[in-house]
């Protein structure tokens, strides 16, 4: 029984160790994109043993269905940290190719050092 109340519990806690990767890497006022991506690097590997812990947890057989053990990288809040991460290092890759080679052309791109 502890077990079905821990899986939705550290859940929501992957989920939640997701937000700070995101916030550190797209919103972070007057930071250039290599102080960006150190900061998020760091919260990548905190979210990644968070939610690797959550997967261990998905992945242990339950009383209720024994033969339901699922490999460690088929565990749903493993799934949720690969798809984060695709999704936002593209989104980052987009941030950058912005930051270099559009906003040098914008009015206010101009002034910077």
């Amino acid at each position: 029984m502890l077990l079905e109340l821990l899986k939705p519990l550290t859940f929501i806690i992957s989920m939640l160790s997701l937000y700070p990767v995101m916030a550190s890497a797209f919103f972070v006022p007057g930071a250039r994109w290599e102080e960006r991506l150190a900061m998020a690097l760091l919260r990548v590997a905190f979210a990644a043993c968070i939610c690797f812990a959550s997967g261990l947890i998905y992945s242990w057989p339950s009383r209720t269905n024994p033969d339901s053990a699922n490999p460690l990288l088929r565990t749903l809040p493993v799934r949720l940290f690969f798809w984060a991460l695709v999704g936002m290092t593209v989104l980052f890759a987009i941030s950058w190719y912005l930051e270099e080679y559009y906003m040098p052309l914008t009015r206010h791109g101009c002034c910077r050092p």
